[in-house]
């Protein structure tokens, strides 16, 4: 690119950088907002163009490490170390139990615990016989000072921050213990790392320095004509920049909504049009009303580790809700009253509190349904996540609309005009078929198929009528419809795709253009 050409598309902030430095200058950010007066964020876009133009090279870089006080770190500043407090209270009130220090001081048991811990060892608190708390006399350790020292200097300063160049090898050594550099929430500092980046001058830097020497050009001309400029007449005794009527404008592309997310919408709208009432829930559940309500015995394959995913802190729920767990206990084991003669066998009453991520969207229509109206019509758009093997048609978590119609009048024949209605009305499909299935909780049970013009048949959900031994452990004594639809997989028909990963894809043109057909 030749000189006169650099010199078209130089900006301001560009062209006074030129023009100050020569080519045996070391730029940083900090000299240009010392030197140019520029905010770092101009600085760093200087940089960047002239680094694209070949007129700058980085030629080092300095990582430095900050520690910046956070919003607990304000508060310790302000009110003391829970040292300093939980001493001076001690000091003021004579001995306490740690149950007693919390309440009394506003703070966390754990913290208590953790300062009494810490100063015991340093000989300034000790447990007396009655497992109070008592101050020795002792004076509190130096580190405390020198926390409040650190936390004082850093909420007084501009930027909140301590420079580690700047700190005492003592200070080093206690802001060590006080600082993380994620999660740091409930410590005082967060440990920033930051670096100088340094650059020289480079290529033409010289030549286009002098080419815009001899044009006149200062960095100070004007980029925009206002209406003040106007008013005034300043504009009569100004020089403006040069413009390139050749650059295309800037793109605007308006916001929009998900298209996946606008299918959706749309569900729900159809669904809530024809009377249904909508339902939700969280998204870890128990085995209770994951399998268990739904009458699948604790034995079932579909149990395993491999098919489900267990959360690992806290493993169990507190309880299950009476009197539905001791109705769905006897109905395992025995029936119940629903004139089954259950799975026979003991139901386990710890493995049923066992948490675990849904894997259907059928648990809740089990929460419904001692809740729910007669008649009565509800659904859902349920989040759901099972071990699978990720392909066109299976993700490893996915949507189901979850529903069930409760009346004296419902039947088989109301069943097959909902999944129909799905199926051509919501999917889009024009080739259906019904196959008998088998689900624990359903009798009898149908699967819904439909045709795609590229993936050709697959299933897109189970559906039956509800067996007694769900509905009457639940206080409901009428026939109740039941479905769950693979939703991702109606919105491929729906949305013209032909691979259920491209409903989450990151490629935001597709995501327009998608949005575009829908």
């Amino acid at each position: 690119m030749d000189v006169s050409t650099i010199i078209k598309n130089l900006h301001p902030l560009e062209i006074k950088v030129l023009l100050r430095y020569t080519a045996h200058d070391e730029l940083t950010a900090d000299r240009l907002k010392r030197d140019l007066q520029y905010k770092e964020g101009h600085a760093n876009q200087a940089f960047s163009w002239l680094e694209g133009k070949g007129l700058v090279s980085v030629v080092n870089r300095i990582p430095h490490t900050f520690y910046e006080i956070t919003e607990l770190g304000h508060i310790i500043a302000e009110k003391g170390t829970v040292e300093e407090r939980l001493v001076e209270y001690l000091k003021n009130n004579g001995a306490q139990t740690l149950p007693q220090l919390a309440p009394a001081l506003g703070i966390e048991n754990k913290d208590i615990g953790s300062a009494f811990g810490q100063l015991s060892k340093e000989g300034v608190l000790v447990m007396d016989v009655d497992k109070k708390a008592e101050y020795t006399g002792s004076p509190l350790p130096q580190r405390i000072s020198v926390t409040g020292r650190l936390l004082k200097r850093a909420a007084s300063s501009e930027s909140g921050q301590l420079d580690l160049a700047d700190l005492s090898p003592e200070e080093l050594n206690v802001i060590s213990g006080l600082a993380k550099k994620r999660g740091a929430a409930d410590s005082p500092f967060r440990i920033l790392i930051r670096e100088t980046v340094i650059y020289k001058p480079a290529g033409d830097f010289e030549m286009v320095k002098e080419a815009l020497k001899k044009a006149g050009i200062t960095g100070n001309e004007i980029g925009e004509l206002t209406p003040k400029m106007l008013e005034s007449g300043e504009w009569k005794n100004s020089t403006f920049r040069g413009y390139n009527i050749s650059i295309p404008p800037a793109r605007v592309v308006p916001g929009r909504t998900n298209p996946y997310v606008s299918f959706l919408e749309s569900v729900k709208d159809k669904l809530c049009s024809l009377g249904f009432q909508e339902f939700d829930g969280p998204l870890v559940e128990t085995e209770f009303w994951n399998g268990d309500a739904l009458f699948m015995p604790q034995f079932h394959a579909a149990r395993d580790i491999h098919d489900v995913y267990r959360i690992k802190n806290p493993t169990h729920a507190k309880a299950i809700e009476e009197p539905y767990l001791s109705n769905v206990a006897r109905i395992h084991e025995n029936g119940g009253n629903t004139g089954s003669r259950g799975w026979h066998y003991h139901f386990d009453q710890e493995f049923t509190r066992r948490l675990i991520l849904r894997s259907q969207g059928t648990v809740l229509s089990a929460h419904q349904l001692h809740k729910a109206e007669i008649p009565g019509k509800y659904f859902g758009i349920v989040r759901c996540f099972r071990y699978d093997k990720v392909d066109a048609t299976h993700l490893s978590d996915f949507y189901q609309t979850e529903g069930i119609v409760l009346g004296k009048d419902v039947n088989l024949k109301t069943l097959l005009g909902f999944l129909e209605m799905f199926a051509v009305e919501i999917a889009g499909a024009t080739e259906v078929k019904y196959v008998p299935g088998y689900f624990p909780f359903t009798e009898p049970s149908i699967e819904v198929h439909i045709k795609h013009p590229v993936l050709g048949w697959f299933e897109l959900g189970g559906s039956g009528i509800f067996r007694p031994e769900v509905t009457k452990a639940m206080g409901i004594d009428v026939p109740v419809l039941a479905w769950g639809i693979g939703i991702d997989r109606m919105a491929l028909m729906a949305l013209g795709l032909n691979d259920l990963r491209e409903l989450f894809c990151e490629d935001i043109e597709q995501v327009r253009l998608r949005k575009a057909r829908f």
